[in-house]
């Protein structure tokens, strides 16, 4: 199994905006004061446009669909976290805490992926568990190390322990569990998604360690990278609060590697750690302010990796 891919997907938002139902839990969001949702929406828009037009430059290949007019959906710019997509030809539909995000799930999305050559086999579906209230986010609950068949995944009101088990048994991925737990208003607090605080690369991992309070958990996820001969970099919290953990390693052309991430996240690292993640990948980062600000989730959130065969 490969762990970066040169497919990506990404919807262009056509409502973004800070989503209250998203709000409860994810202590990232902040209202802009004083713009209107259409000033809003329109920066994201730009963001998007020049965060794509970078990736293309250096040869990933992003299928962007728009997303739909009039629909209620201001957090469909982030797509990794009710779908993934797998070398098997599977694909994985997720179950969403937020019920207007249970809208931006849309069949049409698989029809032009099959369109552009993808093939699709397979759709495990777990969204029915919705109904009874579990939840597990897609690739924001989970952060896969496809090479090694592991998959690490922080509990909370988003992450459901039972249903990662069931998806780790169906996909063949040996789970890694624990908790993570950033500072809010004096007070720990659940970290709502994985990759806020992780990213795992082909030979690298970064990681805000500090996130996992309880010891022996902390000493189990970093040894289980350690085993797998990933160099990892620690991020502080106060890097994570600057999306330094939301990357993602993807492959341009000539299968160059490049690590993802925004310019708060870039801006927020030391130069060891830049010279330590040089040593892998060229680092390619763009300005996500509104889409980090209204939205909470950044670069890594905004792509949902394609892993499927072609024909």
């Amino acid at each position: 199994m490969k762990q970066t891919t040169n497919s990506i997907l990404m919807i262009r938002p056509v409502a973004f905006r800070m989503n209250e139902q998203t709000a409860v839990n994810n202590y990232y969001q902040k209202v802009i004061e004083g713009l209107l949702p259409a000033t809003v929406n329109a920066k994201a828009q730009q963001e998007f446009d020049v965060f794509v037009e970078k990736l293309r430059s250096v040869g990933v290949d992003v299928t962007v669909i728009d997303d739909r007019e009039g629909s209620d959906t201001p957090d469909s710019i982030f797509p990794n976290n009710w779908i993934s997509f797998h070398e098997n030809g599977d694909v994985a539909l997720y179950p969403m805490f937020a019920e207007n995000r249970r809208l931006e799930r849309r069949e049409d999305i698989l029809d032009t992926l099959e369109e552009k050559g993808f093939i699709i086999d397979n759709i495990m579906d777990y969204t029915s568990a919705e109904e009874d209230g579990f939840f597990l986010e897609g690739t924001g609950s989970l952060v896969l190390d496809r090479e090694n068949a592991k998959a690490y995944c922080a509990l909370s009101p988003r992450a459901d322990e039972e249903l990662f088990i069931e998806f780790c048994e169906d996909f063949e991925f040996t789970p890694v569990i624990f908790e993570a737990f950033h500072t809010v208003n004096g007070e720990r607090k659940l970290i709502y998604h994985t990759n806020v605080m992780m990213c795992i690369g082909d030979t690298f991992a970064v990681i805000c360690a500090d996130c996992i309070d309880d010891k022996k958990e902390r000493k189990m996820v970093l040894e289980s990278l350690k085993g797998d001969e990933k160099d990892i970099i620690l991020i502080t919290e106060d890097q994570l609060n600057n999306f330094a953990g939301n990357m993602l390693e993807v492959s341009g052309t000539d299968d160059r590697r490049y690590l993802v991430m925004s310019a708060s996240a870039y801006q927020s690292l030391t130069k060891k750690q830049i010279t330590q993640l040089e040593e892998h990948v060229t680092i390619l980062s763009s300005s996500l302010d509104t889409i980090e600000a209204c939205g909470g989730g950044s670069a890594r959130c905004m792509m949902a990796e394609i892993f499927l065969p072609t024909e």
